[in-house]
């Protein structure tokens, strides 16, 4: 269909970033008191464009269209800009920003790199179920060592889940919280490097090779279905050949038929 085509989500595409560019205009003041009336018209003439072009491809696809999840995620995108921002759900204006992950879905490429990192959550999901345990281990040592003597960072096991998050993403990790925790406990070094070196550098290894393996299947995929183009592009090519050679084998032996039957006249004459 028309609305599916090529120049129309290009187009489709252009509006979504003007939309983003409207967006992030409306978070000025001084913006919104000089042309606010404008942007609003702007945006509210583009979401009328996507709910027309949502309408057109559910007319088009039917029941289709919702077996598509990519499908879905642009209805859920624009139907949020629909609802009303009554008071108690001012919060969906702000969420109308949403309309710019569009994008994913107008761009293949980003499509495609969208989808390799969502065939990586399994492997991710086992990887911070992991950091979960590693946590717990060490919320549960840190407030029983700890927790007496610095109750404002190990007092509670939330308390220390916080603490070892931020000595995980190693904020001020050690001026911060590991050399105050030394000058009561000497030896805690030995309990924070190791979490250090297993929570911080080997958990994040974990998670970039998991994305990283998930991009070179993307990268072997997309390679797959060039070769597979050109094999196709080949193959189609090698027949057109080779029925081009039957036609003129064809033709080869009907004028040598041609040809013998008037030497046989010829000869028959004389």
């Amino acid at each position: 269909m028309w609305v599916e085509s090529d120049p129309v989500q290009k187009f489709i595409t252009g509006l979504i970033v003007l939309n983003a560019i409207i967006l992030g205009l409306d978070t000025s003041k001084a913006v919104i008191a000089a042309v606010g009336p404008i942007l609003t018209v702007i945006d509210d003439a583009i979401l009328g464009v996507f709910i027309i072009e949502l309408l057109l491809r559910i007319g088009y696809r039917r029941l289709s269209f919702f077996r598509d999840p990519w499908s879905l995620f642009d209805f859920a995108v624009v139907g949020i800009a629909v609802v009303p921002t009554t008071p108690g759900l001012a919060v969906l204006r702000a969420l109308r920003v949403l309309r710019v992950l569009r994008l994913i879905n107008t761009l293949p490429r980003l499509k495609r790199i969208v989808e390799a990192l969502l065939s990586s959550l399994p492997g991710l999901t086992m990887i911070m179920m992991l950091q979960s345990l590693l946590f717990y281990v060490a919320g549960v040592i840190s407030t029983k060592v700890f927790g007496d003597e610095f109750p404002e960072w190990f007092g509670s096991l939330g308390d220390s889940f916080y603490t070892l998050f931020q000595v995980m993403t190693l904020e001020s990790w050690s001026m911060g919280i590991v050399r105050p925790v030394m000058e009561k406990f000497p030896l805690a070094w030995v309990f924070f490097v190791p979490f250090i070196l297993i929570a911080t550098f080997t958990m994040l290894n974990l998670f970039i090779a998991v994305i990283v393996n998930a991009m070179q299947t993307l990268h072997e995929e997309e390679s797959a279905e060039v070769n597979e183009e050109i094999r196709a592009a080949a193959h189609a090519e090698s027949e057109g050949i080779a029925q081009e050679l039957r036609n003129l084998r064809t033709e080869v032996a009907a004028l040598r038929q041609s040809l013998d039957g008037r030497l046989q006249d010829v000869t028959s004459s004389k």
